[in-house]
């Protein structure tokens, strides 16, 4: 078979469990259920470091962010600034023609790092700004970190969301049809603001979307380790809504997938269409989650499963599905974000760089032998998990955390108190101790204690970023 084509599709911000063909009976997805029906869903996929630039930086090099020292939006450590190798440069010195269409998160903003060619966000912004009969983007006002719903001040057609799948696919029709192609298409949403275009939103005016789950460690707010409450206060103060508030701000998170997956109804039409299924793979994830309430907090950055646990599904092209028998299966082996580089290389038939963190999950789907997975974030919100067992701490305060996801999902009941649970928070606190001795996060170490930060006492002792951001941006993004 020839080279195959690869499509990447990035949602920004979407967790794990919003996608109905894998359990949520809540929201429309049906696109996306076209996609797990048809390819393998990964359903323990995590991001290493739970934040946007790291976790794109990590696509782009197959580094994981503690690897690299990019463990934040740390424009300046971008491995990519340094590192030639990226995916669409080897992609593209392998015959293929690389194209990325919408959120990036470059630093500098233009810089193509091995693309042939980027459509930023920025121009959509720079385009509208030409048409204003048309409707001014984020003319509401709201913030990129803000979580209060509020309705799109432009119309479906001109949304951000439907300009990406126009553009992805005015490539796969403009192509070079000589050449294979990789395209990243890659959605702002569901990140806030959430701003939904109105018919969405009316779609769940009367579904009942499930509740924030709380846990024995988090039910009363003022008793919960506080260093965890750090990001909601700075970012969106997501404990200060009450469950009557929360229940709009999650439809309005919901009906923004569901823009972007009808908007891929229309993507996907196009690649039938073109004659591009049977030779195409088509790999669906996330850079991170969003805590959207649980436990009393918003936003990501930090290792719980709203945060941290992404959706992944890969679909094969039709002859590969038969030769890899992929269609409608789930993998539960603990995967990561830096398994796909490796793992869109091999489908193109190049050589894996020895220096790449992740695996080719195509040569692990009936694997269930389990890694030791590590995670950091800032070098103040730290993550270790062996199997099913969850182990989180923070330098802000100190406090452990540690979970069964086999029978609590949700993470709502702390093991890290209990008498019978203390040999195994040992062994995750010296396997903590030990990786960041290997990666040089040594900042909360005294020999082999650890050590920590003061925890804020409420919202005024963190700096708020809501992520102001006005109709007349000129740069890619704010957040």
């Amino acid at each position: 078979m020839n080279q195959p084509n690869i499509l990447l599709i990035t949602t920004d911000q979407q967790r794990f469990d919003t996608i109905a063909a894998l359990g949520n009976d809540h929201i429309f997805t049906p696109h996306l259920n076209w996609l797990t029906d048809e390819g393998t869903a990964f359903t323990r996929c995590y991001a290493d470091c739970p934040i946007c630039m790291p976790s794109r930086a990590t696509i782009m090099t197959g580094k994981r962010a503690y690897t690299t020292g990019c463990v934040g939006n740390f424009g300046d450590k971008l491995p990519m600034r340094t590192q030639k190798e990226t995916l669409p440069y080897l992609l593209t010195q392998n015959g293929y023609q690389t194209r990325g269409v919408g959120k990036m998160h470059f630093e500098p903003t233009w810089a193509n790092y091995g693309f042939e060619h980027i459509d930023l966000d920025l121009n959509y912004y720079r385009e509208m700004a030409k048409h204003p009969e048309l409707g001014i983007p984020k003319d509401h006002g709201n913030g990129e970190n803000e979580v209060e719903p509020v309705i799109s001040t432009v119309h479906e057609s001109n949304s951000i969301t439907q300009w990406t799948v126009k553009h992805s696919i005015d490539f796969l029709e403009t192509r070079d049809p000589t050449r294979p192609f990789f395209l990243w298409t890659s959605f702002t949403k569901p990140h806030p603001p959430l701003d939904p275009c109105f018919n969405y939103w009316a779609l769940y005016e009367d579904e009942d979307i499930p509740d924030p789950v709380l846990g024995d460690w988090s039910e009363e707010i003022d008793a919960m380790p506080k260093g965890y409450l750090r990001v909601t206060y700075c970012l969106n103060n997501a404990h200060r809504f009450s469950l009557r508030q929360m229940r709009k701000i999650r439809r309005a998170y919901y009906a923004l997938i569901t823009q972007v997956d009808y908007s891929l109804g229309l993507l996907f039409a196009r690649v039938r269409e073109l004659g591009l299924l049977e030779n195409t793979w088509i790999i669906f994830t996330s850079d991170h989650g969003e805590m959207l309430g649980d436990h009393h907090m918003g936003a990501k950055f930090l290792f719980q499963e709203g945060a941290s646990h992404v959706p992944l599904i890969i679909r094969p092209p039709m002859a590969a599905g038969r030769i890899h028998d992929m269609s409608g299966k789930r993998c539960e082996r603990l995967v990561e974000i830096a398994d796909i580089f490796p793992t869109i290389l091999s489908m193109a038939g190049i050589p894996v760089p020895k220096e790449a963190d992740g695996v080719n999950l195509l040569e692990h789907l009936q694997d269930t032998r389990e890694e030791i997975f590590y995670g950091n974030v800032e070098n103040n919100y730290f993550c270790v998990m062996d199997g099913y067992k969850k182990y989180l701490w923070t330098a802000f305060g100190g406090a452990e955390l540690l979970f069964d996801l086999k029978s609590d999902p949700y993470e709502q009941h702390n093991l890290a108190v209990l008498p019978e649970y203390q040999q195994t928070l040992l062994h995750f606190r010296s396997l903590l101790i030990s990786h960041m001795k290997q990666t040089g996060a040594t900042q909360h170490l005294s020999g082999d204690q650890l050590t920590h930060l003061d925890a804020p006492r409420d919202t005024h002792d963190v700096a708020k970023w809501p992520g102001f951001h006005s109709p007349k941006v000129d740069i890619d993004t704010l957040h």
